[in-house]
């Protein structure tokens, strides 16, 4: 099962918005998650963000970079950027897109 959180043990259940793009050569590229009120800022958590974590039967991707976007002073989303570094890191993570997609009803347009 393909599943996200941002604190351990708690799945998200917001889909997010995700933006994907890739270096000429293929060995880089970078995923931008958008979540807009995801469960993690509702009102009665009080569970740390201490990452995004991309969870499936291959194991784990982790990235800590992860912002919150704030409106009157109130949380509104949260922004994660995961980077990766190699052909292989980008297999890895189409993977687990694949499998994020196919349980969640996402679907690809190209832009």
């Amino acid at each position: 099962m393909a599943k996200i959180q941002f604190s351990r043990g708690i799945d998200e259940e917001v889909i997010p918005e995700v933006r994907l793009t890739r270096s000429r050569t293929g060995d880089s590229g970078t995923a931008t998650f958008i979540f807009t009120n995801p469960n993690i800022l509702g009102q009665g958590s009080t569970e740390d963000i201490t990452g995004m974590y991309m969870i499936d039967e291959e194991g784990e991707l982790i990235t800590r970079e992860v912002k919150g976007k704030f409106v009157n002073g109130r949380p509104e989303a949260l922004e994660a950027l995961y980077l990766m570094k190699s052909a292989q890191e980008w297999d890895r993570f189409m993977r687990f897109m694949e499998r994020y997609a196919n349980e969640n009803g996402l679907g690809l347009s190209k832009t």
